[in-house]
């Protein structure tokens, strides 16, 4: 499986935020996209789930299911950790899940919530855990449906340096199983051997604004 990407150009509020972008992603790779606030990485993601137009270009996950889109066969993470205040943790899980075609089980859930070191909160409602809690049930919504593609929008933002930790071996695991992640960040995600896409890092005009490195 691949995910390959070519020519794209991309534009908000009138204003270019980049152009002639190409990039591939093997099964089993990790591919960091990095560049300055305002380069386009979020919005990138968002245009491969689909939410975004781009001006030009196009992208397809080579050997996925022909007939789904890119964004039907990914999971997104993006800034919003996207839990109903009310709901546990589990139950928050259990109601993606069932949206996202996985296990909605408690169990799922609860192995789910074991995996990033929360199995203790698992009947706790949404609104009492903290920033960090909740950034990962978040990420163990990754876990309870299984994409081949993950993309993710700055996935360690209020997680410790043990929380980042876990989670780098759960990107790792994921890859060694021949997934793809593709992830906007700022900070080390301490995945050996990932490639950098930098974005709007000053490419001369008529030139690739991101280059793979």
């Amino acid at each position: 499986m691949r995910l390959r990407a070519w020519d794209l150009s991309m534009e908000r509020g009138g204003r270019r935020l980049f152009s002639r972008l190409g990039f591939e992603a093997e099964a089993g790779a990790a591919l960091i996209v990095t560049g300055p606030n305002g380069a386009g990485k979020s919005s990138l993601l968002r245009a491969l789930c689909g939410f975004l137009p781009l001006a030009s270009g196009g992208f397809a996950l080579e050997g996925g299911e022909a007939e789904r889109t890119v964004g039907e066969q990914a999971h997104y993470l993006g800034h919003a950790d996207a839990l109903k205040g009310a709901l546990t943790a589990g139950e928050n899980l259990a109601f993606w899940a069932g949206m996202l075609g996985g296990d909605a089980s408690p169990g799922a859930a609860r192995a789910a919530l074991a995996k990033v070191g929360l199995a203790h909160v698992a009947d706790f409602p949404a609104r009492a855990l903290s920033a960090g809690q909740k950034r990962r049930v978040a990420l163990a919504r990754l876990l309870v449906a299984r994409r081949p593609l993950w993309l993710l929008d700055e996935p360690t933002t209020a997680l410790d340096a043990a929380s980042q930790g876990v989670f780098a071996a759960i990107m790792q695991d994921f890859l060694d199983e021949g997934g793809i992640v593709v992830a906007a960040t700022h900070a080390p995600l301490g995945l050996a051997g990932a490639r950098e896409l930098r974005i709007g890092a000053g490419a001369l005009d008529g030139a690739p604004e991101g280059r793979a490195a």
